[in-house]
């Protein structure tokens, strides 16, 4: 049996084709950097896969502007700044600090400043050749806080009821203070040089009381700095000075 084609099959396969042809083509896109083509679908059994797992991100813009946010439960860090949990508490800390003025040190070390006291300090009683009849009294800081000198020693020889007044013009311009391990002085006049004072007499004892930073204000610890065995020779010529800062202050009186 001989086979007849109709011409107009023939047509409407070529047509087939060409429409074929087109969409495989729809189908490949040319890569833009020119290596080769790329598939632009997806299987039809990944497409729901790919969608469900497109959806359940979610969507933050890149660039701004866009109009696309960041998901309402996040907030943008600000630029240079740290969260308040990574910075670290800071403390501070205020010792208290004499202006005074002085050769000695600075009068400062670790610790609030107190009073000088007998407790804290060490005082010793040191008879001088020059100027004759002086003594010299150095108080030093045994404490681990600097500590004030207030005012001028008040002292007491024997168990006399009267304290020897202060020479004015020694007062130093500022407060003497004393970081641990330094040192204050204060000279005595014990009798007139000349012999012309009165009431002399020998005391073998000596107590050292310290003022306080108010008027009237009296530590409450004094100090017994031991006298030479025979004692010393006191007269109505009796005075002090006022704490001073270096030694070579405390005798030129």
């Amino acid at each position: 049996m001989s086979s007849i084609h109709n011409p107009r099959t023939r047509l409407l396969s070529a047509a087939a084709t060409a429409v074929l042809a087109t969409l495989a083509a729809l189908s490949l896109s040319a890569c833009g950097d020119g290596s080769g083509v790329r598939d632009e679908g997806l299987p039809a059994g990944a497409s729901s896969a790919a969608a469900t797992a497109v959806s359940a991100s979610p969507s933050v813009s890149a660039s701004p502007g866009s109009g696309s946010s960041l998901p309402k439960d996040v907030e943008p860090a600000s630029s240079g700044s740290k969260p308040a949990a990574d910075v670290p508490a800071v403390k501070t800390s205020a010792v208290r600090r004499s202006g005074r003025t002085g050769t000695g040190g600075s009068g400062t070390g670790g610790g609030k400043l107190v009073t000088c006291q007998g407790s804290t300090t060490k005082t010793v009683a040191s008879p001088l050749n020059r100027p004759v009849n002086h003594m010299l009294l150095t108080v030093t800081n045994t404490g681990s806080a600097p500590c004030a000198l207030y005012g001028y020693p008040v002292l007491r020889f024997g168990e006399a009821q009267s304290v020897p007044p202060a020479i004015e013009a020694s007062r130093p311009q500022a407060v003497v203070t004393l970081a641990p391990g330094e040192s204050g002085y204060a000279s005595v006049t014990l009798a007139a040089a000349d012999g012309s004072g009165a009431y002399g007499h020998t005391e073998k004892s000596l107590t050292v009381f310290f003022q306080g930073r108010t008027a009237g204000e009296q530590a409450p610890v004094a100090a017994h700095p031991s006298l030479p065995a025979g004692g010393v020779y006191i007269d109505d010529s009796l005075k002090v000075t006022y704490w001073q800062q270096s030694l070579d202050d405390a005798v030129s009186w």
